[in-house]
């Protein structure tokens, strides 16, 4: 049996991170370096997306297109490199990936920022999905980050 209970299902993806990245952005170094020097971390592009969608807020209730086309383009780069990731660790495209793995939360979280980006523009459709795939990923993640 999986860890989320499906006696069927696959077991949960434990993705391995990056050590280096993770580092050095809990340290303090700039997000978009950390990205330049390690393109693959799905966490320093989530730093990236989630410091363009606070800015995009930070501009008033009109927002800043701009910014929160960004947030778009950087967690779209990091879901897209976590999907990479996640396929090389046996993802099939379906089945748990754990919010309480921290290497995890990279990919999770640029799914969350894309998410929130979509739904800024309008695109609905992309919105949902993200949220459909955060739910199916682990039911914790969507409430870990203030999307219910």
């Amino acid at each position: 049996m999986t860890s989320f209970g499906d006696l069927l299902g696959p077991q949960p993806v434990l993705l391995t991170g990056d050590d280096d990245a993770e580092s050095d952005l809990l340290n303090g170094a700039v997000p978009a370096e950390v990205a330049a020097a390690h393109p693959t971390a799905s966490i320093a592009w989530a730093y990236l997306a989630e410091a363009a969608l606070a800015a995009s807020t930070a501009a008033g209730e009109a927002g800043d297109t701009g910014a929160v086309i960004a947030a778009y383009a950087y967690a779209r780069t990091g879901y897209h490199r976590g999907l990479d990731q996640l396929r090389r660790h046996g993802w099939k495209g379906f089945g748990p990936v754990p919010w309480s793995h921290e290497p995890n939360r990279g990919f999770l979280r640029c799914v969350g920022a894309l998410a929130r980006a979509a739904e800024l523009i309008g695109e609905e459709d992309e919105h949902l999905r993200c949220l459909d795939l955060l739910n199916d990923s682990d039911p914790r993640a969507a409430t870990e980050l203030g999307l219910v």
